[in-house]
Parts: C-alpha cells; sequence; structure tokens
C-alpha cells in the first residue's frame, strides 16, 4: 500500500536531495544553455508551478488573468499536486485538461509523476514557466528539467535564503513587503522584460486586482440545503456563522486554542437566539472539530467536518453569514463567494497573506516574534508554544463577529 509522502518528509527531501540536484543542474545550465539574445522574449505557452497552499493558488489569480492576457486561456497551463487541483477546478479559470497533476502518495508515485509532468510539458512546447512556489528547490529543478526558453522565479542574490541554484532566466528577489498576489502578478510581468536587467524593472503591482468568483449550480444549492437540514431539521433558513477551527499540516502553529470556538459559538448562541453555528474542516479532522462541537451542548450546533466535498464547502459559504477560521485554505476558498471572513494569524502576516476580499478581516496581534516564518526560512519555525495565537483573545474576534453580523442585520431589516 502507498503511504503519502508528509510535509515534513518533503521538506527534507526537498534540502537534502533538491540542494545538491539544484547545483548540479545549475553547473549543467552553464555549459549547454546559450544566454540567448538580449531584450524581453517571445510568449506563447505560459505553465505555473505552484505545488501546494491552495489558499495561495487563489492570491494567484490575478497573475493567472493576466497570462490568459498575454497568450489567451487555451495556452495557460497548471502544474499541481493532486490533491490541490480542487481549487483550479472551482475557479474555473483555466481549462481542465491543462492542469497537469503529480500524486505525493508515495516517493516512488511523486518522482514518476514529475518525470511525466517535465516529459508532458516538453510534448506541449511550453516556452514560459512561472514558479510560484517560495525558494523550494523542487519546484526549481522541475520548472529548468521543461525546458522552457523563459522560467522566471525567485533568486537568493546574496545567500538570502534557501540555495536553489542559478536555474532561471528571469531572477526576481523575493520581496517581503508586498502582498503575495502582487508578487505572483509581478512574476508574469516579468516575463514582458529583458531578463539581463532583473531583478529590477518598473513594475507597480495593481491596487484594485480581480477576484476569483466561485457560484455555485442551482443543484449544489439545493444540495448543501438539503445536507443542513438532514443534520439539523430545525435549521430552515436561518442565519448560520461557520467555524473552521483547523489549519494545515504545513503549519499547525497557526492554531488558535480549540476550546475558544467552543466559549466563542456559546457566547454567539447566547447573544443571537435565531442563530446557528457550523463547525467545519477536512476529513482528517473530522473527529476533534465535531467533538468540539458537541462540547457547546447546543441543539443549533451542526457538526460538518467531514461531511462534505471541497464543492459543497464553498456552496455552504455562499448559504452562510460569516466564517471565522485560522489562517489557512478556508480563508481564501470563501474569498471567492459573499460570505465575510474573519481569519486569525500568528506566524504569519496579513501583510503579505490575507484574502484579498472586501468582506474578509484578519486579525493578529503583532507580539514581537511575530511573524516568525517566511520563505526565507522554508516556512518553519522553531516555536512550540504559539503565543501569537493566544494573544487573540475570545472578546476579539467576538467584537469583530458580532460588528459584522449586527450590520448584516441593520442591512436586511431596511430591504
Amino acid at each position: 500500500m502507498d503511504l503519502p509522502v508528509g510535509i515534513q518528509t518533503l521538506q527534507r527531501t526537498d534540502r537534502w536531495v533538491g540542494e545538491p540536484l539544484c547545483a548540479i543542474l545549475t553547473l549543467v545550465r552553464r555549459i549547454f544553455e546559450s544566454a540567448g539574445r538580449s531584450g524581453p522574449r517571445q510568449v506563447r505557452r505560459i505553465l505555473f508551478v505552484k505545488f501546494a497552499e491552495q489558499g495561495s493558488t487563489v492570491l494567484a489569480y490575478p497573475a493567472i488573468c493576466r497570462a490568459i492576457e498575454m497568450v489567451g486561456r487555451e495556452n495557460v497551463y497548471f502544474v499541481v499536486f493532486e490533491d490541490n487541483r480542487f481549487i483550479l477546478d472551482a475557479m474555473e479559470i483555466i481549462p481542465e485538461g491543462n492542469v497537469i497533476t503529480i500524486a505525493t502518495k508515495s516517493p516512488f508515485r511523486l518522482a514518476t509523476d514529475a518525470m511525466r509532468a517535465v516529459l508532458r510539458v516538453r510534448k506541449i512546447g511550453i516556452d514560459a514557466v512561472v514558479d510560484m512556489e517560495f525558494l523550494t528547490r523542487f519546484s526549481a529543478i522541475l520548472t529548468f528539467m521543461t525546458g522552457a526558453k523563459s522560467r522566471v522565479g525567485f533568486h537568493t542574490f546574496f545567500g538570502d535564503g534557501p540555495y536553489r541554484g542559478d536555474l532561471m532566466t528571469h531572477r526576481l528577489l523575493y520581496n517581503p513587503h508586498l502582498h503575495t498576489s502582487q508578487m505572483f502578478e509581478g512574476m508574469v510581468e516579468a516575463l514582458t522584460r529583458d531578463p539581463a536587467a532583473l531583478p529590477t524593472f518598473d513594475f507597480r503591482p495593481s491596487e484594485n486586482q480581480p477576484l476569483a468568483r466561485f457560484r455555485p449550480s442551482l443543484s449544489e444549492v439545493a444540495e448543501i440545503n438539503a445536507l443542513l437540514r438532514r443534520e439539523n431539521p430545525r435549521i430552515g433558513s436561518a442565519p448560520l456563522v461557520l467555524l473552521n477551527p483547523n489549519a494545515s499540516d504545513l503549519l499547525p502553529l497557526r492554531r488558535w486554542p480549540p476550546l475558544r470556538y467552543v466559549e466563542l459559538a456559546r457566547r454567539l448562541l447566547e447573544r443571537y437566539p435565531e442563530l446557528f453555528i457550523g463547525f467545519t474542516g477536512a476529513p482528517a479532522e473530522a473527529g476533534p472539530n465535531n467533538q468540539l462541537a458537541n462540547e457547546i451542548g447546543s441543539d443549533r450546533v451542526i457538526p460538518l467536518a467531514g461531511k462534505t466535498t471541497l464543492r459543497q464547502v464553498l456552496a455552504l459559504y455562499t448559504r452562510s453569514e460569516i466564517l471565522v477560521t485560522n489562517d489557512s485554505g478556508p480563508a481564501h476558498f470563501a474569498s471567492m463567494t459573499p460570505i465575510h471572513v474573519v481569519t486569525l494569524f500568528g506566524p504569519e502576516t496579513p501583510a503579505l497573506f490575507a484574502a484579498r476580499s472586501p468582506n474578509a478581516i484578519a486579525l493578529w496581534a503583532g507580539i514581537a516574534c511575530s511573524p516568525c516564518v517566511n520563505a526565507y526560512n522554508n516556512r518553519q519555525s522553531v516555536c512550540r508554544n504559539n503565543l501569537c495565537m493566544q494573544a487573540i483573545t475570545v472578546d476579539d474576534v467576538f467584537k469583530e463577529v458580532t460588528g459584522i453580523y449586527d450590520s448584516l442585520k441593520r442591512t436586511a431589516s431596511r430591504n
């Protein structure tokens, strides 16, 4: 039986195997790859590389739109880990056949699928690759192996980050003061510049970027309403607030203390007798998340973790008023719908990773050691006690949620 490749295994492999491979391929490049003519290069087909973190894929939406402007929708491709392609399908921006997946069910499958992806990309004739991973070696290696004439990626010019060789033609500085969606947009724009002039180029990122939108079908809306009635027949059309206590395996430090979700739910239910609370989460988190829901002791709480597909979660967001979540993918998925989102930040900063929706609010305590993870340390931290998340109180979150909910009630009463 195949055993999935864990996050820590991927990170260790990226470091201990990826670093020497990058050095070897850099030597190969310097021997066999000519500098090419100066000036911007013609681009006909663009490939994006973004293996993990579905939330960041949502933030890449403006960059993908810019690529479509340049070469047309049918000429834009994407390489992603198999488990993460869902959000691309939901965004409906790239043709399904243009999404190339790599399975992570085992190290052998990971390697063979990566090679198949490279061979397919070469067969398609991709001439530009945008590596949107933050200084990982695996993405740089795959980008180089595609044989594309133009390769955009972050480069560590002065040892200011993990070594990943010199495999890009368009080398950019990672800017820790620029929102991730703007960095991604700048990477595509770099394809229009002379690579010899980079990393300096006169691009000003957009302030008002296009937002991805999820539009559920009528059957999907009916399906989620039926699910809610099945789990709690009393809900009817009552307002619903969702709580998402999980965080991805990439960074467990992003979790707000779970029992604070219980306290928050109790206070909201006490203040608003018409309100229902739903607890969401992936199947792997169903046990602990639904246990939190049961601890509240109310018949207006619906344990939903593990009971929905990813598309159903998006449909659920369109049915609900507010989502409270740790900094993780759901915050960005929700930004594709009209729901109001309150995201709790700690190890990372909302200045870089907050959802771009006007309905999104970020709470961040801003203590001295936060943020502690970034692209330069491969999103790893020595912290074992996330005081940054503990510093966000239930009062803080309750105040934001009640402010939003009261505003929604006032708007509804005027209409």
